[in-house]
Formats: C-alpha cells, structure tokens, sequence
C-alpha cells in the first residue's frame, strides 16, 4: 500500500537514541548537572503558579529561553531518584505547551508564546528523556515515572485537542515523538510492572487518538502511514496493541456505515467513551481513508501464530544473546501470551463484519486501563447467542438489523481523502471506494429479541432459552446489508488464512514459505503483500520442536474458530439471487472441510463448535456446490446431538451447550429432506479426484434418522425437542408421500436410480434401506420413542406436551400400509394413560396448563380412533378409551383396579378435572358413538350435520304446496320439544311423500350440541321384510249364514243356589234391604212407577225384536262385512314420545342430580312456542353455530421485490392468474384442500354470511352467476379450498381485489340473502377508529352468533356458575401463508395492509379487531433445488408456535401441503387453548339451546303438555 514511499523509521531510530534530547550540561560531571538543575527548575517553578501566584516569566530573550530549555532537557533525564526535580521540569515544560491554547497561561516566556510552533516542537522532543526506562529501578520510583509521564501524555493530547495553531511540521513532530515513545516502551519484550508495561495501554491510546486527532487537522503523510505500521509490527506481542487497535476500528466502522448506509441501517452500537473516539469534525472521505488505514495498520493477524516472525526484532535477539542459558528469540515468556492476542483480533475483525452485517451485537473491545488486563488474564469469554463473540466489559446492546458495502472488486476499500488532507497527503496507489450502496434507503426491520448477554470475560455463559419467537435461524440481518463478496474483498485474506491455521494446508504452505524464505536476505520489516509473510527467519519456521509447549499450533485453535464463524456469518448472509465469487466459495468449502474433520477423541472442539453456532442458514441459501459438505457436517452432528453430557474441547471461548444444539438441529432440519430429493445422486469429495467409495445423498438417510431419534432421545431444552418433533414428523411424512408417490407401491422399486459406477452398490443399499428404515420402521420408531419420552420426561411442560401430541395426532394421519394394529393400539394406551397421570396430579399442579394439555391429548385420541376405527373392535383398548373417557368427565373411574365393584353414575359425584376437560371428553364420547367408522358421512366430509332442514323436509310433504315453503310455513307444520335442555326435538307428523306404505310415521329434526340430524321413525308391528304381503284382501268371501232357527228350552232362571236357604244368615245379609222393607220405607206409589216402567221396556224390547226379524238387515238377510278404510291420521309424535319414555313424569326424582338436568330442575320435556316470528331466525342462529372448530388461512404470493398490498394481490386476479407465477405454487395450493364451489358448499367457505347455509336447488344456483375458469381463482366469491376432519373446518382462501369490495360493501356478491345481513357490517371496519365499531357492536345484542337479528336478545342465564362473556374475547387467529419468490421480502410483507383483504364477517363479534402483530405467518420460499424454505412469525405468545413445521425448516414439494395444513390447525388449536374465553362449539351450541328454551318454552302442567300432544299441527 505505501511500497513506494519512505520510511521515516530512521528518524524514530535516532529520537530513541536522544538525537534531539542531547543538553549540553551531558558534557559535565553528572553532579554538577544536577545542582544547576535543581536552582534553576525550582526557580522556574515557583513563577507557574502551583504553589503561590503566578507571575510574568522574566525570560524575555530567544537565547535565555533556550539556556533554560538546555537545562530542563538534562533535568529530564536525571535519576528517578530525583523525583521532586523531574517533577518540575514536567511541570513547566507543560505549563509553556500552553502557548500554542488560544489563551496561554500568564507565566510562558514571550519568545515561547511569539513562536509557539517552534519551541513546541524543541519541548516535545525533550519529552523523550522522561520516557526512556531506567534500569535497575525500584517499582515504588518507577510508578513515580509512569505518573509523571502520564501527566505529559495527558498535556499533548489536551494540546492537540484545543490547539489551533499547530502548523503540520509541529503535528509531524508531535506523531513521530508518540511513536518513538512507544517504540522504546513497546518494542522490547515485555517485563512484568516495568515502565512500559504500566504505561502500554495508554500511550497506545493517546498514539492512536492523536492520530485520528491529526487525520482531521493535518492528514498524516502516506511516510508516517507506512512509519506507524512497520512500528506496530514491532508491537505485536502487546496485548494491548490489538485491543485499542479494535477499539479504533469500531469506532471508525460506526462512523462508516453511517453515511454509506444512512440512519436506516443498525448502528453500532460502542461504549461510550470509545464514541469519542472520533474528531467531530472528520469528514466523510477522511472517515473512509481513515478506516482502511487503520484496518491495515498491524498487517495480517495471522502472523500472531508465528512467534518466530513476532520475535524477530532486534530487542528479542538482544534478550536471546543476554539469557543465560541461552535461548531463541521466539521463547521469550512474553509471547505466551500470542494465542490470545490473536484471539483478541479475530474477534475485532468478527465485530467489524458483524457490523457491516447489521448483527446485533455489542462492540467488541471497550477496553481501557486495567480492564484490558483481566480481559488478558482471564481465559474465558462468553459467546454470544447470536454466535458471535464479545469480548466483555460491555453491556449486550439492543438486537437491530444491517446493512451493506458494495464495493469495487478489489481488495481494499475506500475512496481518497478530500478536503486538506488529500493536497498535503498524495493519494495512494491502491486507494479504495465504499460506495453507498443502492439499498442504503430501505427501513430497516423492527429489532428483534435481544441476542446476548456478554458479562465479565471471566463468567461463564449464561443464556437462557429463548422465548419461542426466535426459533429458527436466529437474529435478522440488516436488509440493506452489503453483498458478500464485498465484505470478503475487505476481509478474505485474513480470514481463511486464520480459518486454515493448523491444517493440512497450512502445514504445508508453511513448508513451501520456508523454501521460498531461505532463499532471500532475512529482514527486520514485515511486508504485507496479498496479506502473506514474505520475510522471515527461514531456518526455525518448520521446526515446531523448538516451541514451547504453550505456543503450538494447537493454542491458537479459539481465534481459528472466531475467523472460520465469521466466515460462516458472511456466507450466511447471502440474499436470494446474490452471486459469491466461486474462488471465495472454493475457499470456504476447502477451509470448512478441514475444520470439519473429526479428531480420533470425537471431541467437539471450538472450531467445530463455532461453525456450527454460525451455519444454521447454510444449506438453506442456495449457495452453489454446498451439499459437498454434507457428510462432514453430518459426522459433526453425529458428534453434538446425540450425547447427552457433550464434551467440549475449549480454552478461550465458553459456548452454551443449549444454543450449540439448538444450531445443529437447525442445521439439521435444512438436510433432512436430502437424501430423498437427489436420492441416489453421488456426491463428490472435494480434495480427492476418485475416491475409492462415492457416497450417495440416499445412503446418508439412516444416519440422518438416527441423529434425529438420537437427540431427541437425550433432548432437555423445551424449544429444541420441540424444533425436533416437527423435524420427525416431516421425516415420517416425507418417507410415507415418498413411498406412495415415488416408489409407487411398497415394494423396493430401484427403477429410478441413476447408473453410475457403483450403481449395483447402490441399488443394493436401496432395497436394504426400504426394509430397514422405511415408512413403517419410521412410523413405529417415532411412535414409540415419542410416547414414552411424553410419559417419562415431557408431561410436565406445556410447550413440548403439545408438540408431542400433534406429532402423534400427525401420525395418527398417516397412510401406510403395513401399520401394525399393536403399535397403534400401544400408542392410544399411552395417550390414555398420560390424560391419566395429568388428570391423578396432586392439586397445586392443576393449572390452565395442565389442563390444556389434557384437552389436547383428548384431542390426538379422537385423531387415532378416527384414523383407526378397528381399535375399537378390541376389547381392552375400547375399555381404556371409554375409562379415560368418564374420568375426563366425571373425574373419577368406576373402577380403579380391575377386580374393584364398579360404582354406578348415580352414586359417582361429578367432579371433573375442569370443565375444559369435561368438554373435551364429551366431545370424544361422541366421536366414538357417533363418528368413528362413518365419517365423512353421505354428505362428505364438508358437514357431520344432515343437509335437512324443515324447510326440506316439507318440500318432501304431500300436504305442503310447493310454492309456500318459507321456514316460518315449516316450522309451523312442526311440534318442538327440548330434552335434557340441551336438545331441540322437531317432529313432523305427516308421512313423507315417497312413503306408500301407511303407518304411524314421524320425521324428527334433532339440533344437539353436536350437530343436527334427520330421522325418520315407522311404528311396525312387523319387521320390513314381511310387511310387504298385503294381509287384507279386498273380498275375502265368507260363508252363507244357516237360517235354522234352534228350539230354545223354556227353563226357570234361579238366582241363588239351591241350597241357598240352608246357609245360617249373618249381618251382611241384611245389608241389602227386601222389596217389602223398600216399599215401607219409599211407599207404594214410587214401587208402582217403579214396575209399569219396567213393563213398557219389555214391550218396546219386543217390538224392536219383532221388527228387526222382518227388515232386510236381519241375520238373515245380512250384508256382506267390508274392511274399514285403512287410517291415514296418527298421533306418532304422542307415540314416539311415550315409547321413548319422554312422557314418564312420575319416574323422575326431582331431588336426584342425575336426574334433574338443570337447575332449577326441568321436567323431562319442555314444549317451545313456535308462533313467535323470531323463532325461525333463533332456529337458523343455531343451525349457523357449526358443531365443529373453523379456520380460514390466506394465501399470498410476492413475486421477487414486492412490498406493497395492491402489488402482491395484484399477481392473482380474479379473470385470470398474472404471468410469471411459479408453477410450483399452484400445486402446492391444490394439495391445501380440496377446491369446493361456495355456492353449493354447506360448510365453512372463510365467510360467516354464507358458511354452514342450506343451498338451494341447482335451478336456483344457475342463477347466481358464471362460474370463473381460473384454476386459481380461489378468493371466496365462487370457489375456495376447503379441508375438514371430525372435528375441524379449514378453508384456503387466496384472496383477490374482490375481497376488499365485497368486505366494504356488504350488498354485493350474490349469494347473500337479505336475511343474513346484518346492520353494521358494512361500515364497522371502514372506520378509522376502533372505539366506533366496538360500540357499534355493543349497542346489539352481545350473542355469540356468527349473524346477529334484528331485535334485541335478552341476555342469556348460564347453568350454575359458568360465567362466560358471550363477545369473542379473541378474534380466530388469522393465518397467512406466502409463497415468496425471494427470500429478504418477508421482511418488508405489508401484514396491516393485508388484513383489510383478509375478512370474513366473524370480527364484528370480538372485543378487538384483528391485529398484524396478532397473525401468524407461514413464509414459503422456493429454493433453485426444488426444496422449499420455511419461515415462520407470529405473537411472541408462550403458545403461539405449533408443529410440524418449524422456522428455518427445510421441505420437499411432495408435503408441503399437509405439513402447512396442520401447522395451521395446530397453531388455532394452541390459541384456542391458551384463551381463556374460548367455549368448545358442542358448548356454544347447547348454550344457544338454553337461549332459546328460555324465550320460547311454554310453562305447561303435565295435563296440559298431554292435552298439546293431542292437538294437531297446522
């Protein structure tokens, strides 16, 4: 860089022999010398106003000014025994420097003041003889000297502070004279408390401060440049040299990325006496011509690892010829301390680039003073989370972002100096730009969580786990970073140099360098050319014998591992579609190859450590040729993940084991998918041509899989094993979709491998992985290790209990073939008995949390047994289940052991855990009943309810009129009842049409908790196979009656037996009175009445006799018997009710609990008024209350540099899809769902206005308008995707400029009916303010409908003390999921712009709306390889990050769609259980059914309910 200029290191050379400091009394015996000092400086002193006031100086004359001078020169560098003396030589000599202030003190000379310049410059000069060492001296005396000579640092530097007449001869002076005091106090080797060990650090600082100071006034020549960088060559075994020279760089890099990137860009943030560091007024190109010299100013760092070269000064050899025993220069105890000073300058240049980066990170070396020296002293310094490390002594600054240098493709870096220093300086030659690069502009993202907490280099790492935010890769980059390759122009040389140190390449450049150096004259200046040592002692640099053992190669591993970190960190820092140099990416690859390569003690070292803290992005960025690293890495994470105490090789650098691993599982999880995308693809070794075995991506898969199963076998930190439950269910499904997909059946099909050299090797290792560590042998692997570790060690925290169950609820799901009944039946035991152990808990235990994990495992059971319906043919596993069952909602089992007597319900207390787990545990109670084994149902899978309704219904009616069939009409036709006050009971009594054959027939509409349903009920006498015979035949013919009249024998009838008037009577006898007693007591004339009545009977019974012989109807003229006609009118509902014993009143006991449902108790049934015009809209309220949890999820896609809402929803319009859309989104969007048309859609479709509706006929559906053929056209206005299981709704909407008109104008879109419309949708969001809407909403009724009436409500009474508000407390999570074609733009997603695009009419009834800081989103970034890079963001919330996917995840096409799937149900299934608020449907729905009873039911005695049952239906 200064090649062609001259050194002025003569002129130093002679300042350290005294040149200039040579007085005249040297020519006199040193007594004499000494006497005139001491009467001549007390004289002067007493004038300066120290001890008394000051006076005028009576030197008044050039020459008797340099008389004095002469003498104070002399006194300078008399005996430290002299202390009082030299003490006022300083002092006057400090007191004159004050002529060249703008105010001068009273008591400097007039010559002094008339030409300041000139006796300045003489003074500096004299300074030198205080700073020579002493021999031989006391440590009190040279304490002494050191204070003294601080108090002369302290005067120059305030001088060429405030001094503004300092000419640049002076300045020149001034530099050189700091120089040659450091190179005389610095250059020897250093000795403990001596004169420059005490004063080291600050005369470097003052040097270095100077400097900066002179850059500004008076730019130093590019002679002084090249003069103080071969002196600090001289330096080097200085700790203190690299850290003030850190100190510098810092503060010089802050000021860079200020104006070339602009305040957007992170700052760097440095202590705050280093911030002053830099003049104020430095202008930008001299900050610029500043940095680059200054970077460059102690040559490659990696020369500290040579001690030979760092000894090779003269005061070494001087050392080396005075030992005793004689000794080479380079084992001088001093150097010991080399490893560490280098350490110490990797770590600076790590700052640097961490700052150019925009990483968050304290500044690295603030320190001065003693501060220094324990940061020596110590051999621990913490390592920051981020994985860069700081040095200590300085509080951990704020997380921010970063920014970017551009520059010129040469390897140096900034533009000439202007202003005054460019016309005195000359530019030089290799003179360097630092443009401000293009995106000096753009914000710079929100800071994210703080990355570090560097305390006292002494303490050990402290971290504690992060929240759940940051999981993946760690802290964000500044945006407008600059491109690698312009950080590696600056810092390459040094860095891959440090990176290799140690390694078989440096062993053997250093043998080349030996040759080469013998071969050329050995020299005492070090030149920097391309960064390599050219000159040094040829005959000792491959002799590693002659070190001591403290300075092997091997003690300078901690920088090695800060320099490859660092390279890692830059790597890292590669934005989509960025190009690396591919000699730097060659670089990078050989020097990660050999820090890779694994000690025979399978030791992580500090390197190891270090890259992979650092190289969690690196198969994720598309840099070319990575996978060649591979195995390497994988054998390094065969070394970190699986062992449970992880033995860490370190000496400088302390890592914390939790983010060590949480790094490899990142790393992890971006390769997992490998080997089954590129299969049997060979991948090459990078130093050898032609290895003996080519290793394949498909061979490295069961490794893989057993380091995945490994660590989570001995995981401890929550967010880790949650990081490796969703990376094992992505291996599962992968390998599952592979096996359906690829191999297209189960057999080992090794059709698609490639024919290379080894092809039979490797189709043999194809068909032994298939059986070995196939689908299956994963499935049950991962079932079982994940089952056991959730019992064992996992059910105490929240978090990974949650990701344990969705991953068995995701296996659950999976389809494969050979699944073995007995694991799955093992894997619902276990479940069952976890819901168990959390249920048994002591009480303090049972938290919200607890509980939420039992809801959640009740969950994953109803997931198992719907996938596996056989499970419930097996009688143990059918008992377990329904056990775990009435536990959940009764709180305790019938029978706790096996032989124990089973205690019925009516004597169990109900005592549930909670009623969030009552809830979930009826929820599975009818899923067992009703659902498994018949869902989906004959509607699909898009409603569990029946698509009947009453309206329906009587279109089916004989006696409705087609064209009256309003729901108001229906109802009517309909008689309603509520049982158990949870279930409306709807019975029609009329027969359907299609029905021919008459019998006692009623319809029922049943609306539960748990949906509605349609029955149809037929009172039979026999069963249907036989009631086809018709039994009554038209005619059946009879016989012809016979006339004969038989003789009848006249006999007397007798009353009483004959022997009757035998029997001895008793007093019962007389009871009954004669006729003789009756006519005595009511008289002759009644009996009379009595008896002529009697008579005319008989004869009015004769003629009826006498007649009816003679009339044609007579038996013997009698007609043919003819069958009534067949009865078309019954009372089926009193009959249904009666035999389902609805109407047993009297067996009910009020008092029982079991049996008064309700309090205050109801009678077993309630009748419901139906003429109330508000109870067909209450009735369609609750038919609109699905029964099952629904979500909706938006899709977006940001084409490369999109940052604004109008672009992103531009790219998918609603005629036809924008060109240029990656093809693979669109099949990623159809294995989201299954694309349903809204219009006849019965479940959730993202709208509240038109989900779970009844359509119409397909007639009417014509009418609703043209079905667009866009394939994408998924925005809700005529198709949307929609997935559902037994329990949960989804819907994919991919939102278009529809959806903002359709949310502003509620009239538009035509499948609304006016019915559904409700007041205020239109206008409640437009509004600017919040306050507005929120009581817009509140002034309605405050119900949990999705659609609210007209009239108010009242509110409705909740059973016993369940006190629930019926406002959403929390609106459903909102979902986005982006397809982004470049990666850094999820930085700049406008998430507040979208949300206007992303409603669905359910957030009028939630306390607050939808915030961006509330959603959650799934980033999707397609990688060149076909993979897909996953990004999640969300609410920092404990919960709010669900498995299987995982931030930083790494994907193959073939699963995307269902991982993003159940990500998406798992985070709104977490929400739910983390709200408070939330009520399960099954419990909004029968609260909805209170509602209603308490409006409409009719308070009927029993008689009057039976005299209703009696009335007939309109």
């Amino acid at each position: 860089m200064y090649s062609e200029w001259a050194s002025l290191s003569a002129q130093i050379t002679a300042n350290s022999c005294g040149a200039q400091c040579f007085s005249v009394l040297n020519k006199f015996p040193a007594s004499a010398g000494r006497e005139v000092v001491v009467s001549v400086v007390k004289q002067l002193g007493t004038n300066l106003g120290i001890t008394q006031n000051a006076e005028p100086s009576h030197l008044v004359k050039d020459e008797e000014v340099k008389w004095c001078m002469d003498v104070i020169c002399f006194g300078l560098s008399l005996p430290l025994q002299e202390h009082e003396t030299i003490k006022d030589c300083v002092n006057v000599y400090c007191e004159w420097l004050t002529a060249l202030h703008p105010q001068p003190r009273i008591s400097v000379p007039k010559p002094i003041c008339e030409d300041a310049n000139l006796y300045a410059r003489q003074i500096i000069n004299h300074f030198h003889n205080l700073f020579v060492p002493r021999q031989g001296e006391s440590a009190d005396t040279i304490k002494r000297q050191a204070v003294l000579c601080h108090r002369v640092l302290r005067t120059l530097q305030q001088t060429a502070q405030i001094s503004q007449v300092m000419d640049r001869q002076t300045w020149e002076t001034l530099l050189l004279f700091l120089l040659a005091i450091n190179e005389i106090l610095l250059a020897p080797p250093t000795v403990k408390d001596d004169v420059g060990d005490q004063l080291c650090e600050r005369v470097l600082s003052v040097l270095f401060e100077v400097w900066l100071l002179a850059c500004v006034r008076s730019f130093p020549s590019p002679s002084m440049w090249k003069t103080l960088q071969e002196s600090c060559a001289m330096w080097r075994h200085r700790v203190a040299l690299v850290d003030q020279w850190n100190r510098v760089n810092l503060a010089l890099t802050a000021r860079l990325l200020e104006f070339c990137y602009g305040p957007a860009f992170p700052q760097l943030k440095n202590a705050d006496e280093d911030g002053q560091l830099i003049p104020a007024g430095m202008s930008n190109d001299c900050v610029a011509q500043t940095w680059y010299r200054f970077l460059r100013m102690i040559g490659n760092p990696t020369a500290l690892c040579s001690p030979h070269i760092i000894s090779k000064s003269s005061h070494f050899v001087q050392w080396a010829l005075t030992h005793e025993k004689g000794a080479e220069t380079h084992q001088h105890p001093c150097l010991q301390q080399l490893p560490q000073i280098f350490l110490n300058a990797m770590k600076g240049i790590s700052s640097q680039v961490d700052a150019f980066l925009g990483l968050s990170k304290t500044s690295l070396i603030g320190l001065t003073g003693g501060g220094a020296r324990n940061a020596i002293s110590s051999s621990t310094t913490t390592i920051a989370t981020s994985g860069s490390t700081s040095a200590a002594a300085v509080p951990a600054s704020a997380a921010s972002s970063i920014a970017a240098v551009s520059s010129s493709a040469s390897a140096t870096a900034v533009s000439a100096a202007g202003g005054a220093a460019g016309a005195g300086a000359g530019i030089p030659t290799g003179s360097v730009s630092v443009p401000g690069s293009g995106g000096g502009s753009a914000p710079a993202p929100a800071p994210t969580t703080p990355t570090s907490t560097s305390g006292p280099p002494s303490a050990s790492s402290s971290i504690t786990s992060l929240p759940l935010t940051s999981m993946g890769a760690g802290t964000e980059l500044a945006v407008a970073r600059p491109k690698c390759n312009s950080i590696l122009h600056v810092f390459h040389e040094w860095l891959f140099e440090a990176a290799h140190i140690g390694g078989d390449t440096w062993r053997q450049n250093r043998k080349k360098q030996a040759c080469e150096a013998s071969k050329r004259p050995s020299s005492m200046i070090m030149e920097h050319r391309k960064g390599s040592i050219s000159l040094s002692q040829p005959n000792s640099l491959n002799d590693p014998q002659s070190l001591p053992p403290t300075l092997t190669i091997d003690k300078y591993e901690s920088g090695r591992a800060e320099a490859i970190g660092t390279l890692c960190k830059i790597f890292c820092a590669k934005k989509t579609g960025e190009e690396i140099l591919p000699v730097y990416l060659a670089r990078f690859y050989m020097a990660l190859q050999q820090c890779l390569k694994i000690t025979e003690s399978r030791e992580c070292d500090e390197t190891l450590a270090s890259i992979l803290l650092h190289s969690s992005d690196l198969f994720r960025l598309d840099l070319d040729g990575i996978n060649v690293l591979l195995p390497g890495f994988i054998a390094a994470l065969e070394i970190v993940l699986p062992d449970k105490d992880l033995k860490l090789k370190t000496q400088s650098l302390t890592f914390n084991r939790t983010e060590l691993r949480r790094s490899a599982i990142n790393i992890l999880l971006s390769i997992m998918v490998l080997p089954l995308h590129y299969q049997s693809l060979p991948i090459r070794d990078l130093t050898s041509e032609t290895s003996e075995k080519i290793i394949t991506f498909i061979q490295l898969k069961s490794r893989l899989m057993n380091i995945l199963m490994n660590a989570l076998q001995v995981e401890t930190d929550a967010q880790n094993t949650h990081m490796l439950l969703g990376g094992l269910l992505l291996c599962v499904q992968d390998a599952v979709t592979f096996e359906e997909t690829e191999l297209g059946g189960g057999n080992a099909s090794t059709a698609h491998l490639s024919h290379n050299s080894s092809g039979g090797a490797v189709q043999h290792h194809e068909a032994n992985l298939l059986s070995s560590d196939n689908a299956h042998a994963l499935f049950v692997r991962a079932t079982y290790l994940v089952c056991h570790r959730l019992i064992s060690s996992w059910k105490t925290d929240l978090n990974v209990s949650l990701a344990a169950l969705e991953l068995l609820s995701g296996l659950a799901r999976l389809h494969i073939r050979e699944t073995d009944a007995l694991e799955c039946k093992r894997a619902v035991k276990w479940i069952c008995d976890y819901i168990c152990y959390q249920c048994s808990r002591p009480p303090p235990a049972h938290s919200k949390d607890l509980h939420s994990t039992i809801v959640a495992a009740f969950q994953c059971t109803a997931a198992w047994l719907m996938q596996h319906p056989y499970l419930l043919q097996d009688k143990d596993c059918l008992q377990t289940v329904l056990e775990v069952v009435e536990l959940g909602i009764s709180g305790t089992k019938s029978q706790t052991k096996g032989g124990d007597i089973p205690k019925f319900k009516d004597e169990k207390e109900l005592k549930p855990a909670s009623m969030r787990v009552r809830d979930a545990a009826e929820n599975l109670l009818t899923i067992i009943l009703e659902q498994v084994g018949y869902f989906p149902s004959e509607c699909g899978p898009e409603s569990i309810s029946s698509l009947l309704d009453e309206v329906a219904l009587m279109k089916h009616c004989n006696s409705m009129a087609p064209a009256t069939s309003s729901s108001e009409q229906a109802i009517a036709k309909f008689k309603y009842f509520v049982t158990e006050n949870s279930t409306i009971l709807a019975l029609l009594e009329e027969p359907l049409g299609n029905d021919q054959d008459p019998q006692p027939t009623v319809t029922l509409l049943i609306r539960g908790p748990f949906g509605r349903h349609a029955w149809t009920m037929q009172l039979r006498h026999l069963p249907r196979s036989k009631s086809g015979i018709k039994y009554h035949a038209i005619n059946p013919g009879r016989p012809i009656p016979m006339n004969d009249i038989s003789q009848r024998p006249e006999c007397e009838q007798k009353n009483f037996p004959d022997g009757v008037d035998k029997v001895q009577p008793c007093v019962a006898d007389y009871s009954i009175p004669t006729i003789e007693q009756m006519r005595e007591q009511y008289g002759a004339g009644t009996i009379r009445d009595l008896e002529a009545m009697m008579e005319n009977q008989s004869i009015h019974e004769k003629l009826a006799w006498a007649e009816a012989d003679t009339s044609a109807d007579s038996l013997s003229h009698a007609q043919e018997c003819v069958p009534p006609a067949v009865c078309h009118e019954f009372h089926a509902a009193r009959l249904f009710l009666s035999h389902f014993g609805f109407l047993g009143f009297e067996t009910r006991n009020p008092h029982n609990p079991a049996e008064s449902l309700g309090t205050p108790p109801q009678r077993p049934l309630i009748v419901l008024d139906t003429k109330s015009t508000a109870f067909a809209a209450d009735l369609d309220r609750l038919d609109k209350l699905s029964a099952r949890t629904h979500d909706t999820v938006y899709v977006f896609y940001v084409k490369s540099g999109q940052t604004s809402a109008q672009q992103i929803i531009g790219n998918l319009t609603e005629e036809q899809q924008s060109p240029g859309l990656d093809p693979h989104f669109a099949t990623m969007l159809q294995t989201l769902g299954w694309p349903v048309q809204v219009a006849d859609h019965s479940g959730w479709t993202g709208f509240a206005h038109n989900s779970w509706s009844l359509k119409g006929t397909p007639e009417e559906q014509l009418r609703t308008g043209s079905v667009s053929n866009d394939p994408l056209n998924f925005n809700g206005s005529q198709k949307v995707l929609y997935w559902a299981d037994v329990c949960s709704e989804i819907a994919f909407v991919v939102p278009t400029a529809w959806n903002l008109r359709h949310n502003s104008d509620s009239s538009d879109g035509g499948s609304i009916s006016s019915a559904d419309q409700v007041s205020g949708t239109s206008n409640v969001w437009t509004r600017g303010d919040g306050d507005t809407g929120l009581a817009k909403t509140k002034s309605r009724n405050l119900s949990l409908e999705l659609s609210a009436g007209k009239e108010p409500v009242p509110p409705t009474r909740r059973k016993g003390n369940v006190t629930k508000p019926t406002l959403l407390a929390q609106a459903p999570a909102k979902i986005f999921l982006v397809w982004l074609e470049s990666y850094e733009d999820y930085l700049n997603f406008p998430l507040e712009d979208l949300l206007a695009y992303t409603r669905t009419g359910e957030e009028l009834h939630t306390l607050q709306l939808p915030r961006a800081a509330d959603c959650h989103v799934i980033f999707v970034h397609s990688l060149l390889s076909g993979l897909l890079r996953v990004k999640l963001q969300g609410p920092p919330g404990r919960m709010s990050f669900a498995t299987p996917l995982v931030d930083g995840m790494v994907l193959s096409r073939r699963v995307v769609g269902n991982l993003v799937r159940q990500t998406a149900l798992n985070i709104s299934r977490r929400r739910r259980l983390d709200n408070d608020n939330y009520q399960p449907p099954h419990v909004r729905r029968r609260l909805k059914v209170q509602d209603i009873v308490q409006k409409y039911k009719m308070d009927l005695s029993e008689a009057e309910l039976l005299a209703h049952l009696f009335q007939r239906a309109i």
